[in-house]
């Protein structure tokens, strides 16, 4: 039964034991890193006499560094073998470390405590493959952006929540390392409950040989990415996001005691704030994408977090920074607000830039390396981790404040976003096109999950109502779509960029430009046996009276050359809109209203041997029905 929405995976055995798995985990990290650190803090003079800004940042390498050690062999294990026992072999390992963790404390021995930290850096290394890998498998690809947005949203929320914890418990004097000892073997023993109600998740390469090498085998797991291109930027623009965020949550606890005048409790709130704003910037994303992977969602993240980070260096100077603020005190002063609404936001628009690209890094990848490229997706989300700490030691080191590093890598962030949309423009087509049909329409879609094929080649056959037809279709079918169109309107300014970008094959008639016709022809014949999908509107015309206009001949050229599935499609209710011709020369009078209602209907797909002219036309006229 389909998920109307993304909280209804959580009440299916093919996800929230999944997600109950991942949330424990998660939250159970955390609870042990904070209590850690806490020890440490108060305790590492008196128990080592080192210095505690030493060992925090050590305790943060220790963390990271299986991430760089054993990611390729975990993603290899992943592709290896069945997933679901992978995961619970994974979680008896975390209940070993948690009660290794529980002696570490009776003994009170940090060395050993930071032993384990590395175990359990490990235990999340090779978890990291299986959690987005397993995804695909169990969920459709219309619930995938749910899926991953609700991942998202627990393992924040676990990060905030487990932090909290670790903190509290830990504090509770005499008996605190033993309350978290119970508390961390607890979590590890329920994670695994849980995780024994995965449904089997077979193996992607059974066959695989797994070599240990991690210098040849990450190598060979960029390369992997690396094949295709989309898949490898949204890596490089997952990384990225992994810097930004090291950088914001690093030096926020820093930036509120001394720019902000806060006291731990306002540490706690603007971390919770940030964190918030992630999980439902991550849980909006279906909503927004129309419960389909939208990676126009991408570029409108990307701009909240350079916008909201630049605002956050101008919001710190209404602070009075002279006085040192309670929890209560804080929130009951003005331009705190300010500070605490661009932590929220760019929280919510890191979801709208992270979910989507976990989502398109799954859905595009080979199915047989999957786990190897979101292990060097890790490898690479470590990387950029420990460049963010370089970097914001270079940059304090040079003289500048937090909040100029704010607007510095806020600047950075814009920048980075318009490099990796320059060499994959097709973000910033599907970010125009999302964004434009967001505005001036609503889009009902009926069929066109059932009818129109997930892979290989088809040709999509539609009524010509207005200028924006091919971008409802675009923005209404998740595959990626070439169409067959107009050359005038393949040359219009704005609509030339999209349709370049998607792959578009202008046609002119013949007496116009034979040469063009007969390349437009080749052009769809190579696209089908490469196993495209293939849109064209056979009026050859958009439609002056709100008539569908009767087909020319070029569908059964393209059916004969290349024989493939033919799926009807009809649009609904664009006549009299802005870019009709209902009221003579289109987009020349303002629109009559801001919304229009459309429909998208799909009929079923016909079998290249059975279409006929005539009978196409009255189908696709049928789904049309009486609504222009």
């Amino acid at each position: 039964m389909k998920s109307t929405n993304q909280f209804q995976l959580l009440k299916q055995r093919r996800f929230g034991p999944f997600f109950g798995t991942q949330f424990l985990g998660a939250f159970n990290d955390n609870v042990f890193k904070n209590a850690l650190i806490i020890l440490i803090t108060f305790q590492s003079a008196q128990w080592l006499g080192l210095n505690t800004e030493t060992l925090v940042n050590l305790c943060a390498g220790i963390f990271i560094l299986p991430f760089f050690l054993f990611s390729a062999t975990a993603g290899q294990l992943a592709d290896k073998f069945e997933k679901s026992r992978l995961i619970r072999y994974v979680k008896l390992l975390e209940i070993f470390i948690m009660c290794c963790a529980a002696l570490g404390f009776y003994l009170n021995s940090i060395p050993f405590l930071i032993l384990v930290l590395f175990l359990l850096g490990l235990q999340s290394t090779f978890f990291g493959p299986v959690k987005y890998s397993i995804l695909p498998q169990h969920l459709r690809e219309t619930e995938l952006v749910g899926g991953n947005g609700m991942v998202e949203m627990g393992t924040f929320l676990a990060i905030l929540i487990g932090t909290l914890f670790g903190g509290v418990l830990i504090a509770l004097k005499p008996y605190g390392p033993v309350i978290v000892s119970v508390v961390t073997i607890v979590l590890a023993v329920l994670g695994w409950v849980t995780s024994r109600y995965i449904p089997k998740a077979p193996a992607n390469e059974s066959g695989l040989k797994v070599r240990l090498n991690p210098i040849t085998q990450t190598w060979r797991n960029v390369n992997f990415a690396r094949e295709k291109r989309t898949v490898f930027l949204s890596i490089l623009g997952n990384s990225w996001f992994w810097f930004y965020g090291a950088v914001f949550l690093t030096q926020t606890p820093i930036y509120a005691k001394m720019f902000l005048g806060g006291s731990p409790q306002v540490v706690t709130l603007l971390l919770m704030t940030f964190s918030v704003g992630i999980g439902i910037g991550s849980l909006l994303c279906e909503r927004l994408s129309g419960h389909k992977v939208e990676i126009g969602l991408v570029p409108f993240g990307a701009i909240g977090l350079s916008v909201f980070a630049i605002d956050l260096y101008f919001a710190h100077r209404g602070v009075h920074t002279s006085v040192s603020y309670t929890l209560m005190s804080f929130l009951a002063t003005a331009s705190n607000w300010h500070v605490l609404i661009d932590l929220a936001l760019l929280g919510v628009f890191g979801g709208f830039y992270i979910v989507p690209l976990y989502a398109i890094i799954q859905i595009r990848s080979n199915p047989e390396h999957r786990s190897r490229i979101i292990a060097a997706n890790n490898i690479l989300n470590a990387l950029f981790m420990v460049l963010a700490a370089i970097y914001a030691i270079v940059c304090l080191k040079l003289g500048l404040s937090i909040p100029q590093l704010f607007l510095l890598t806020g600047i950075l962030n814009a920048l980075v976003a318009i490099y990796i949309y320059s060499l994959m423009p097709e973000f910033l087509m599907r970010f125009i096109v999302w964004l434009w049909m967001s505005i001036f329409y609503r889009i009902t879609t009926t069929g066109l999950e059932e009818h129109i094929p997930d892979r290989g080649a088809a040709v999509l056959v539609c009524n010509h109502i207005s200028f924006v037809d091919a971008l409802l279709i675009m923005a209404s079918v998740r595959r990626p779509i070439r169409f067959v169109m107009d050359h005038h309107i393949f040359k219009i300014p704005l609509l030339r960029f999209i349709f370049r970008t998607a792959g578009a094959i202008p046609i002119a008639p013949a007496k116009a430009d034979a040469e063009l016709k007969e390349t437009a022809f080749a052009e769809v014949a190579r696209g089908l046996q490469q196993g495209d999908l293939i849109c064209i509107f056979p009026e050859g015309a958009i439609t002056r009276d709100g008539e569908m206009q009767h087909f020319r001949p070029g569908i059964n050229r393209i059916i004969k050359e290349t024989p493939v599935p033919v799926v009807p499609l009809a649009l609904r209710g664009l006549w009299g809109s802005f870019f009709s011709r209902k009221y003579g020369k289109a987009m020349s009078r303002w629109p009559r209203k801001l919304f229009y209602h459309v429909g998208i209907v799909a009929g079923e797909p016909i079998a290249p041997e059975d279409v006929k002219l005539e009978q196409l036309y009255q189908t696709v006229l049928d789904l049309r029905g009486d609504e222009k």
